[in-house]
């Protein structure tokens, strides 16, 4: 990966929380819970699964950043969306976590020198884990939720008559 590809990457990792505050804008009580179908999550939901993935993705970071090879755990997000109530719980204090993690987190992204885009742990379901890969998968997550919050919004309106 190059450094222009690492720039552009951390510039949508940064610019992931406001895309999330705007799928959000606008949304009423009935259609932050209101759930697609089966086991499809409410727009609720994905918002507390983006700051716990995010948090946990900052430290996970940290990590790569800090320890020799370090075996990164993969995390059950039904488990979390169940023992830490997602669908209870209001949206305001993980939009900040999100914020917050993201912020100090970039300010980690931009000052690291080469050395430190090569260090890799190990993912316990996705083998070798590097700093950019780390990067390349947190660029996206808040956008491809944001998108996922729309659907979802899309999927209110057409079901009212």
């Amino acid at each position: 990966m190059t450094a222009d590809e690492r720039k552009s990457l951390i510039a949508r990792y940064k610019a992931g929380p406001a895309e999330v505050t705007d799928a959000l804008r606008g949304i009423t009580p009935s259609e932050l819970d209101w759930r697609p179908g089966g086991d499809e999550w409410s727009a609720r939901e994905i918002v507390h699964h983006l700051a716990d993935g995010d948090l946990i993705a900052a430290a996970r970071l940290r990590r790569l950043l800090t320890e020799d090879a370090p075996r990164i755990e993969a995390f059950d997000e039904g488990i979390y969306a169940r023992r830490f109530a997602y669908a209870a719980r209001p949206i305001e204090p993980a939009l900040q976590a999100i914020e917050a993690a993201r912020a100090t987190t970039a300010q980690i992204l931009e000052q690291l020198g080469e050395a430190d885009w090569r260090r890799v742990g190990t993912h316990s379901e996705m083998g070798p884990y590097s700093v950019e890969r780390w990067l390349e998968i947190n660029a996206v997550h808040a956008h491809d939720h944001a998108a996922q919050i729309r659907q979802n919004r899309d999927g209110w309106t057409a079901r009212r008559p």
